[in-house]
């Protein structure tokens, strides 16, 4: 019996086959196969509790030829090397669908931040850049994802200027404002998969106005997505966080919602709901599902409970290639998390700009370049899979990404 693919072998996957739709070179989708270098080390860290750990930690540059390597710092106790190279081959295609000068790169630390004090935190994220060796803004820019943030990202920059002496704020992404950082960095990724999602919604007719729609995952980006969608007249009906999820068919109270979960930590108990389960929620009866939590998420044996109409993924990877299949086989439409999440990789690109000019831009121009930016990256990755012969805009978007990858390649002479 075959083991179970990892979300690596998925993206491969679907590599592949886009590969194969868009017809190409053969020599650019070999080099694509695995990242162009891995760096993989331990740290060990004296705890405040008076314990001593060694956290494996990783940093993978997965393709430069558009540009510098950017992007992503992941911890979480569960992390594998193989979703870091996923994640670094998914920033390689999204900053070519985005039309951003950049490589793809992904970073991350094995670590349960919940059993570790601020200070421990502090001291981990120092030494994870001090082993990088970091090299400055035209060699690789780390930012943040699950389980990083401003704060993070402030150890990061201070860590890196320790080291070299230097103010350089384009060198760390995701920073605050304060620190050189992008006004509008924190909500760019759910504001972009609400933008998308409206385009796609309009492509089918689809009223946004009281359509049913469900959430997976209520951090950053699905608590960023749903508000959006609530001040749209949208009637969000399931959301669910780590712990569980809650259902309210009348819709639920996002702004209320919030609050609660500030409060209480989770969704837990929120007052008119009935809980429900994370896999209930991915089978709610509406016509919008965003998965915005995690990898993998609808896959073969779930993809025909799936009710929605259209499904946009704010995670990275939550639909596997044979999911796909059985949701184009159902005409269900599919907006790819290339696209749909592009928005943080787009204003983080706004900030590294910035950073290198000293010129900050106002929150309006941030939001007017960044939607303009990604309806321009939706609208491409459509056209591309008609062109394609495809109903999936996945395809769509990685031919679209494989076309500037393999014109680069070849520009350089590696192919």
């Amino acid at each position: 019996m075959s083991s179970p693919k990892t979300v690596f072998d998925v993206a491969i996957d679907t590599l592949n086959e886009a590969g194969k739709l868009g017809n190409i070179n053969p020599r650019a989708l070999h080099i694509l196969q695995e990242p162009k270098r891995i760096n993989a080390f331990r740290i060990p860290l004296k705890l405040d509790d008076g314990s001593f750990e060694v956290f494996q930690a990783y940093r993978v540059h997965y393709c430069d030829a558009v540009g510098p390597f950017r992007d992503g710092t992941r911890i979480r106790p569960e992390l594998t090397l193989e979703e870091i190279k996923a994640l670094g081959i998914f920033m390689t295609i999204k900053h070519c669908v985005a039309d951003i000068p950049a490589g793809g790169a992904k970073g991350g630390i094995k670590a349960d931040l919940r059993a570790l004090t601020e200070r421990d935190q502090e001291r981990l994220i120092r030494a994870y850049v001090r082993s990088l060796e970091p090299k400055g803004p035209w060699v690789d820019v780390p930012g943040a994802d699950i389980g990083t943030g401003e704060q993070a990202m402030s150890w990061m920059l201070d860590e890196y200027e320790q080291i070299t002496g230097t103010h350089c704020p384009a060198a760390i992404n995701d920073k605050p404002a304060i620190l050189g950082g992008s006004l509008g960095g924190e909500a760019a990724t759910g504001r972009g998969v609400f933008l998308v999602l409206q385009a796609a919604a309009q492509d089918m007719g689809l009223d946004l106005n009281q359509a049913p729609a469900a959430v997976q995952g209520f951090g950053q980006v699905g608590a960023e997505l749903a508000s959006h969608l609530y001040q749209t007249g949208c009637r969000v009906v399931a959301v669910s966080d780590v712990y569980g999820g809650i259902y309210d068919q009348k819709g639920l109270d996002i702004p209320a919602l919030k609050e609660h979960v500030q409060a209480r930590g989770s969704l837990a108990d929120f007052p008119g709901t009935e809980a429900i389960t994370n896999e209930q929620v991915l089978e709610a009866d509406v016509d919008i599902l965003v998965p915005a939590a995690v990898h993998d998420v609808i896959h073969a044996g779930n993809a025909a409970g799936i009710k929605a109409k259209l499904i946009v993924e704010g995670a990275n990877g939550p639909v596997t290639t044979e999911a796909d299949h059985v949701l184009m086989d159902k005409q269900v439409v599919v907006v790819p998390d290339v696209v749909a999440n592009s928005g943080g990789a787009t204003v983080c690109h706004f900030e590294r700009s910035q950073g290198l000019s000293d010129e900050y831009w106002d929150l309006d121009r941030v939001n007017e370049t960044l939607r303009k930016r990604i309806i321009a990256a939706y609208t491409q990755s459509r056209d591309r899979s008609r062109e394609a012969g495809t109903r999936s805009i996945r395809f769509g978007a990685w031919i679209q990404a494989l076309k500037k990858l393999e014109k680069a390649m070849l520009l350089r002479g590696w192919i």
